[in-house]
C-alpha cells in the first residue's frame, strides 16, 4: 500500500491528465490534420461503416453554412457602413476585383501552359478510357444537364438581373450569395448616407450580431476533427484510389500547378508589402487544411475572417469587405483546374486547340469564375462553361469526375489563399495593416 501511494505521490499532473484533457492541448489544426489523414487511411478499410457515418461530416457542414449567411449579411455591411467615404469604399472595391481578376487569369493561363507542357492526355490506354467513360457516364451526364441550365443563364444581361434578388429574405434562405452580397452592400452604402445618431444604433446592433456569429464558429469548431474524419473516410470508402492510379498524372499535374502558383505568386504579393511568407503561412496554415478538408470556400470564410484580423493584422472594416467578395468570386485554383483539364479532355479527345481556343480558355475561365458559388463540386460546373464555348462534347467530362474531390479539394485551399492574400494587400494600400509581428517556428 505504502509503495503504491508512494506511486501515486510521484505521478505529475501532467500524467494524472484524462485522453480528452490532453487532446485539449493540441492545437485545433493539428487535430483536423490527422483527422484528414485517419479519414483517408481508415476509410477503405472501414468500408460501409466510413459511409455510414458521412451524414456526421454533412452536419458538420450544415452547422458552418448555418453561420454563413447572417455573418455575410453583419460583416459586409459593418464593413460598407464604417468605411463611411463612398470614394474609400470604391478604391477598395476597384483594388480587390482588379486583383482577383488578374490573379484568376494568371492562374488559369499556368494551368494552361502546365498542361501543353506536360500533356496530362497523351498516351492514354484505350481500355482505361472505355473503363472511365461507362463509371462516370452518369454522372458526367448529371453534370451536363446542371451546366445547361447554368449556360441558359450566363448571358451578361442575365448575370446582372441574377444579381439583383427580387427579395432579399429569399436569397439569404436559398443561400444566393450573389443576391446577398449585392443587397448587404447596398444596406451599407445607403448606411452611410444617414447621419451619425441614425446609423450608430444599427451598427452596434450588427456588430452584436457578428461577435455572437464569430463565438458561434469558435464552438462549432470544436467537432471540426469529428466532421473532417467523418467526410474523408466516407469519400475514400466510396471511391477507393484505383482510379485515382489510373488518372495519376493528370492530377499531379494539375495539384502540382496549383502548388506552384501558391509558392510563387502569392509570397511575391506578401513580399510587396512586406510580409514574410513564412510567417504568412505559419498564421494561415489552420485555415488552409480547413479549406482542403471542406472543400468550401463559404463553409470557411468564418475561420478566415477571424484569423486574418486577429493573427494577420487586417482591418476588421476591409478584411468585412474582401474576403465575402472573394469567397463569391476570387477562384484561383478553379482556374488553374479549368486550364489543365480542358487541355486533358482535349488530349485524350484528339483535339488539338489553336492559339485563340486558348485565349478563349482564358477569357471564359475566369468570367465563368466570377459569381460561381463557393461550394463543393463548383468547379465542374464551370468547367462545363469553358468546355460548351470551345465546342468540345461535354460527355468527355466523365474523364475528370473520377478523380474531382481530391481536386476539389486542392483548389478550394488555393482559393481561399488568394482571398487573403488580396485581404493583405488592400489593406497595406489604405494603411490599414498591422503587419505581424515575427515569431519563430
Amino acid at each position: 500500500m505504502a509503495a503504491e501511494e508512494t506511486g501515486r505521490e510521484k505521478e505529475t499532473p501532467e500524467e494524472r491528465k484524462s485522453f480528452g484533457q490532453r487532446l485539449k492541448g493540441i492545437p485545433l489544426h493539428t487535430q483536423i490534420l490527422v483527422a484528414l489523414l485517419l479519414g483517408a487511411l481508415t476509410g477503405p478499410m472501414l468500408g460501409q461503416v466510413a459511409v455510414a457515418i458521412k451524414p456526421l461530416g454533412n452536419a458538420f457542414i450544415n452547422l458552418l453554412v448555418m453561420v454563413v449567411v447572417p455573418l455575410i449579411m453583419a460583416s459586409l455591411i459593418i464593413g460598407t457602413a464604417s468605411l463611411g467615404d463612398l470614394r474609400k469604399l470604391g478604391r477598395i472595391g476597384l483594388k480587390t476585383v482588379t486583383f482577383y481578376l488578374l490573379a484568376t487569369a494568371i492562374a488559369v493561363g499556368l494551368g494552361l501552359g502546365a498542361g501543353l507542357l506536360l500533356g496530362p492526355g497523351k498516351g492514354m490506354d484505350e481500355s482505361v478510357k472505355d473503363q472511365i467513360v461507362s463509371q462516370y457516364a452518369e454522372d458526367a451526364t448529371s453534370r451536363v444537364d446542371q451546366a445547361i441550365a447554368q449556360r441558359e443563364k450566363s448571358s451578361i444581361g442575365e448575370f446582372i438581373v441574377r444579381i439583383i434578388p427580387r427579395n432579399p429574405f429569399k436569397a439569404m434562405a436559398d443561400t444566393d450569395f450573389l443576391g446577398i452580397i449585392f443587397f448587404a452592400l447596398l444596406f451599407g452604402i445607403t448606411m452611410t448616407l444617414l447621419e451619425e445618431r441614425q446609423r450608430k444604433p444599427l451598427l452596434d446592433v450588427l456588430q452584436g450580431v457578428n461577435d455572437v456569429m464569430i463565438m458561434m464558429v469558435k464552438l462549432v469548431m470544436k467537432v471540426a476533427p469529428i466532421g473532417v474524419f467523418a467526410l474523408i473516410a466516407s469519400q475514400a470508402a466510396e471511391f477507393g484510389y484505383g482510379m485515382l492510379l489510373t488518372l495519376l498524372k493528370y492530377v499531379s499535374i494539375a495539384i502540382g500547378t496549383m502548388v506552384l502558383f501558391t509558392v510563387t505568386v502569392y509570397p511575391i504579393v506578401l513580399r510587396s508589402i512586406g510580409v514574410s511568407p513564412v510567417l504568412f503561412f505559419k498564421r494561415f496554415y489552420e485555415v488552409f487544411i480547413f479549406a482542403f478538408t471542406t472543400s468550401s470556400s463559404n463553409a470557411t470564410l468564418p475561420l478566415n475572417l477571424q484569423v486574418s484580423e486577429e493573427d494577420l493584422g487586417v482591418s476588421k472594416e476591409v478584411a468585412s469587405f474582401v474576403l465575402p467578395l472573394g469567397a463569391t468570386i476570387n477562384m484561383n485554383g478553379t482556374a488553374i483546374y479549368q486550364g489543365v483539364s480542358v487541355i486533358f479532355i482535349a488530349q485524350v479527345a484528339g483535339l488539338t486547340l489553336g492559339v485563340m481556343d486558348l485565349l478563349t480558355v482564358i477569357v471564359m475561365a475566369t468570367l465563368a469564375s466570377i459569381g460561381a458559388a463557393g461550394v463543393p463540386g463548383i468547379g465542374m460546373i464551370t468547367l462545363t462553361l469553358v468546355l460548351t464555348q470551345l465546342g468540345i462534347p461535354l460527355e468527355w467530362i466523365a474523364f475528370v469526375v473520377g478523380v474531382e474531390r481530391i481536386l476539389d479539394m486542392t483548389r478550394t485551399a488555393v482559393n481561399v489563399t488568394g482571398d487573403t492574400v488580396c485581404a493583405m494587400l488592400v489593406a497595406k494600400t489604405e494603411g490599414e495593416l498591422a503587419v505581424p509581428a515575427k515569431d519563430t517556428w
